[in-house]
C-alpha cells in the first residue's frame, strides 16, 4: 500500500463533503493536514487518507 498517496500542493475533497475544496499542506505520520482552498483565515484540518478523494 502507497504511503503517502497525495503531496504538499495537492487539492483534495473529503469524502463526507465532497464539494469542499481543499488543499494539502502537509503530511505527518499518516496525517494530511489540509487548508480550505481560497479561505486562509478557516482553521485547517487533519484528515487521514481513507477520509480523501484526489481532485
Amino acid at each position: 500500500m502507497e504511503e503517502n498517496k497525495f503531496k504538499s500542493g495537492d487539492t483534495v475533497y473529503t469524502k463526507v463533503n465532497p464539494d469542499v475544496k481543499l488543499t494539502v499542506r502537509r503530511y505527518i505520520k499518516r496525517t494530511y493536514y489540509c487548508r480550505f482552498a481560497g479561505q486562509p483565515e478557516k482553521k485547517e484540518l487533519a484528515l487521514f487518507q481513507r477520509e480523501l478523494v484526489g481532485g
